[in-house]
């Protein structure tokens, strides 16, 4: 494949190559090994550094069976506990290009789960040199003994972290972090890190075991003094496919960070998932009687934002399912999608330890045409915050066979992402409950939604509100919508009683009759939701 057609990709968006062998070689400088050579991930040291070069190399890996990374730790990295590992910081004094950028580099160690060493290349010039690293670089804290490690040759780190001046000019605050298999993560002014996104997903939620490829090499160009932007390259690998990546991170009150994404795949795939991110959600107002707990939300993300081709918005509002649960949204050509963190005071949640009202949003937004597909949205029961238990993706439809090729471009954008609340109304809240009517019936239940923004805060108590409405697997006993002056909403409330065990879907959205007024809102519910998870 030839420079100009990589180049045509950006704008054309992700195209499935036939069969990557048939394709024409990207140019390098140097050959392209043969089928029976072992194909390194770094570059040869003649010759520029060039993400066509690397895109190549990656290309012809695709070639070779996957082996995977075999490495002996150090013995005094070999049982590090979570404590341990968490007490092993790299010293801020000795961060790279400290003294001559407003960025500044520091690595993390191997040990505890990071088990796997990556190379981190700089490249200066046009030239990429390995860095490589020492005890010296490394500060190690109580509970450690600090002797323990003197003199210790490190294999390689297990990622990096950027720092930079986000919130003030005399402050270089942490702001991406890559750390494991391929995860990364950012922050926006005033953010605390929250969900993650990944290089990709390979069978997430499918009955093929889930694989997680890896990040093997980073490839950092050195920044000018004045530079506003840092650009990583990165090399990826797994059993069923390598690829090359291309970051441009831009820190700011939102960062955002150009994605280009070149994949070669070695195996089919079942489930691909392009641009994928993992978060949490434990309990909101529906689903907390499930919980015995004083905050009234546990969550870095609260809800999935579909912006379709044709600017129509969709708004899926997440739970902690019992079981399971696949969602997919068909799409063609989305504008946008992404998990999203409404919430943003500290009396939403009442947690003066984890702050979840300054976890980021994450916006995906592709370049070009991505085609048909789905945009997949996996919740997995869990009893507790620690477990990320929400995964969204963009999937192809297109099958994916071993011998392709696909590129995809895409913008990452992290914080506390501003939405439109003058065009459209938004939902606040979600909650359910049992029927509490003067004669319950215990087969009924009672949905909540509360609607704010848009037009209806110029509207009087007596405008004539309903809802578009349809469920499936329930039947609705009565709905109707009304303003709550006092709170600054309209309330939508459904009374409704399940049919069978399938879960019940909702979607739905206010309208005066001609157009709609809110986003369109959609939610899975099943009759147990707000019942504790049980232990099996």
């Amino acid at each position: 494949m030839k420079r100009r057609t990589f180049l045509g990709l950006t704008t054309l968006g992700p195209v499935i190559f036939s069969n990557a062998t048939q394709a024409e070689p990207l140019p390098e400088p140097n050959k392209v090994p043969g089928e029976g050579t072992a194909t390194p991930t770094s570059p040869s040291p003649k010759g520029n550094f060039s993400f066509d070069a690397l895109s190549t190399r990656m290309q012809a890996k695709a070639k070779e069976a996957f082996e995977s990374p075999k490495i002996t730790l150090p013995e005094a990295f070999q049982s590090l506990s979570y404590q341990d590992y968490y007490a092993i910081r790299f010293d801020p004094n000795k961060a790279l290009w400290r003294d001559g950028s407003n960025f500044q580099l520091q690595f993390y160690p191997l040990g505890w789960l990071f088990q796997t060493p990556v190379e981190i290349f700089e490249i200066v010039n046009g030239q990429a040199q390995p860095l490589s690293f020492d005890a010296s670089q490394f500060l190690f804290q109580a509970p450690l003994d600090p002797t323990r490690f003197k003199n210790t040759e490190f294999p390689g780190v297990a990622g990096f972290k950027m720092h930079y001046p986000l919130n003030r000019e005399d402050v270089s605050d942490e702001v991406v972090s890559f750390l494991g298999s391929s995860y990364f993560r950012a922050v926006g002014q005033g953010n605390t890190y929250g969900l993650s996104a990944r290089g990709l997903a390979i069978n997430t939620a499918t009955n093929q075991q889930e694989e997680f490829p890896l990040f093997t090499a980073f490839y950092v160009e050195k920044p000018t003094s004045n530079t506003e932007q840092m650009i990583v390259y990165a090399t990826l690998e797994g059993p069923s496919v390598t690829g090359a990546y291309r970051f441009v991170i831009q820190p700011g009150k939102h960062t955002r960070m150009d994605v280009t994404s070149r994949l070669f795949f070695r195996q089919d795939v079942e489930r691909l998932g392009i641009a994928p991110m993992t978060s949490m959600f434990l309990f909101g107002p529906a689903n907390q009687h499930a919980f015995d707990d004083y905050r009234t939300r546990v969550h870095d993300s609260e809800g999935l934002k579909i912006i379709r081709s044709d600017g129509t918005e969709l708004w899926r509002s997440l739970q902690n399912a019992k079981s399971l649960a696949n969602a997919y949204f068909a799409e063609k050509n989305p504008r946008a999608f992404g998990l999203y963190q409404r919430h943003r005071h500290f009396r939403d949640y009442q947690d003066a330890n984890h702050h979840y009202e300054r976890r980021p949003s994450l916006l995906v937004e592709p370049r070009g045409e991505w085609g048909q597909g789905n945009i997949s949205l996996v919740e997995i029961p869990t009893k507790v915050e620690s477990n990320d238990n929400i995964v969204a993706f963009w999937q192809p439809e297109i099958p994916i066979k071993a011998g392709q090729a696909a590129q995809y471009d895409y913008r990452l954008t992290w914080g506390a992402l501003e939405e439109d609340r003058v065009r459209l109304a938004r939902v606040k809240a979600i909650r359910t409950g049992e029927d509490i009517s003067a004669t319950p019936n215990p087969k009924q239940r009672k949905l909540i939604v509360d609607f704010e923004g848009g037009a209806l805060d110029n509207l009087t108590a007596e405008a004539q509100i309903s809802s578009r409405l349809s469920i499936t697997h329930a039947k609705i006993i009565q709905s109707r919508v009304f303003p709550i002056p006092s709170a600054h909403i309209w309330r939508l409330m459904i009374d409704l009683e399940p049919e069978g065990d399938a879960p019940m879907e909702f979607v739905g959205a206010l309208t005066d009759g001609n157009k709609d007024l809110s986003e369109i809102w959609l939610y899975q519910m099943r009759t147990d939701d707000a019942q504790p998870i049980n232990d099996e």
